[in-house]
């Protein structure tokens, strides 16, 4: 359940719209050698691999000074190669985006960065290769999606893949469908271990097929083609080049080097995974927020888990669902637990008792945060086994709350494992402090690598992918 409704975030985080940020510090240009200044090029001219345009940072009109006989050209080439090289550094390390362009919902910023001490250092000691193999997000998440860019770049550049028309579903047994030799197409650009016959006959091999190309996109792996898996295949390349672009770009909002004990979401996937020593230790599903109520991005650190939470109602969530709920049907707040409270100034609010009705189950793990979310426990569980989870008020709920308490809580003289259970069952509501805060990290993965080599891509349903790349591509026109 999410205290704070999106517009309200926004005017909590998102900071008054500000001019384009000031252009980075060049430093004084310095003698660089000829080896140094390949170094650069090369560098520059690679830029496409982490993600920007071709030519994006084209050093050619530098280097073609550099080859001036004027001393004065030969200058004024070093100076533009460093301001480049200022430009680039700070893109790869930081990212594109002004903080004003950061949206409300985005609560991940990345720390601010002046390349130029470091590029000056590495000069002066001969560390130059060192510096800019430096510059990227030190983690395999970033560096898989390098190479997954390079294979759907090269995708794209052999024509991407043919739209499946519409049509019924198409399943095991299937025969004399045209469309079934196409999905066989389309499924084997993405996937080479398809041998492709062309028979429109839909058989075991084009069944497992299927499957793994859903399990690729979060999708239900029944081995139908239905109209969620048309539309995720039907999705052009040049969108999942979009996608995997937007994610390299997220990467760099995060710190140089992660907890290697922590916990995270991915929002979109609705998954959540505890770290113990930088290795996944306990996975869950979730349940995230529903677009218009969107699970912000962000970090904190969780320092204690409320047992038998009461539900401190949000004003929105009163006023939209449950006082039009109990005008249609007086006495629906009395039988689901929920107490008028009077606060100063007149007014009430909505409270929802601790107990078996109770939104927030019988677990809440809480975390400083400007949005009012925080991870808890669900008396619905039904949401679990559906393949789209996306339908919480911003908050998390969680699918194995009570494992997860005691993980967290392991280390505590005062909460073992059957204290917790006891004071479950007492139902009485107590806060118990984590023996030492733990890091929680909600982020937004739309396209990451699997240990097999894969691809895999979420939908993007609060439409973020498809806004950061349209404010890069603003940034880049001002």
């Amino acid at each position: 359940m999410s205290a704070a409704p999106a517009v309200l975030a926004q005017a909590q985080v998102r900071p008054a719209r500000a001019p384009q940020q000031a252009p980075v510090a060049v430093p004084a240009p310095p003698a660089l050698r000829a080896d140094q200044i390949d170094l650069l090029a090369k560098a520059l001219n690679d830029a496409p691999s982490h993600g920007f345009e071709p030519g994006a940072f084209a050093p050619d009109r530098a280097l073609a000074l550099l080859d001036s006989r004027s001393a004065s050209d030969r200058q004024a080439g070093v100076t533009q190669l460093v301001a480049l090289t200022m430009r680039y550094a700070k893109a790869v390390h930081s990212g594109r985006l002004a903080p004003a362009d950061f949206d409300g919902n985005w609560g991940l910023r990345p720390a601010a960065y002046d390349p130029a001490p470091g590029f000056a250092a590495a000069v002066q000691n001969d560390r130059l290769a060192g510096w800019l193999e430096d510059l990227s997000p030190p983690y395999t998440g970033y560096q898989t999606l390098q190479k997954g860019l390079v294979v759907y770049r090269d995708l794209a550049a052999k024509g991407g893949w043919a739209v499946i028309p519409e049509g019924p579903p198409l399943k095991l047994g299937d025969k004399g469908d045209p469309r079934i030799a196409q999905l066989e197409a389309r499924l084997a650009v993405e996937d080479p271990t398809i041998a492709v016959d062309k028979a429109p006959v839909f058989d075991e091999a084009l069944q497992q097929a299927l499957m793994r190309a859903q399990k690729r996109f979060g999708l239900n792996p029944d081995g139908v083609l239905g109209k969620g898996t048309l539309a995720a295949l039907n999705v052009p390349v040049q969108l999942r080049i979009d996608q995997i672009v937007a994610n390299m770009e997220r990467w760099r909002w995060l710190p140089e080097e992660l907890p290697a004990d922590r916990i995270q979401v991915n929002i979109a996937a609705a998954v959540m995974s505890v770290f113990h020593h930088d290795a996944p230790t306990l996975t869950m599903r979730a349940v995230t927020g529903r677009p218009g109520d969107e699970t912000p991005m962000l970090q904190s650190q969780i320092h204690s888990i409320v047992l038998n939470p009461p539900w401190n109602v949000p004003s929105s969530i009163a006023t939209k669902e449950l006082w039009p709920k109990e005008r249609a049907n007086p006495g629906y707040l009395a039988r689901n637990d929920f107490i008028v409270i009077p606060t100063e100034g007149g007014g009430t609010r909505l409270q929802q008792k601790a107990g078996d009705k109770a939104a927030l189950g019988l677990v809440k793990f809480d975390f400083n945060n400007p949005y009012g979310v925080y991870l808890h426990d669900t008396p619905s569980r039904a949401k679990f086994a559906s393949y789209s989870r996306l339908a919480s008020h911003g908050c998390v709920r969680l699918e194995k709350p009570i494992p997860l308490a005691k993980q967290l809580l392991d280390g505590s003289t005062e909460w073992t494992p059957e204290n917790v259970d006891a004071t479950i069952a007492s139902g009485k509501t107590v806060r118990a402090q984590l023996p030492k805060p733990m890091a929680v990290y909600l982020l937004y993965w739309t396209a990451y690598v699997t240990p097999d080599g894969q691809v895999n891509f979420r939908d993007d349903p609060y439409g973020w992918d498809r806004t950061l790349v349209q404010r890069i591509a603003a940034s880049k026109a001002v």
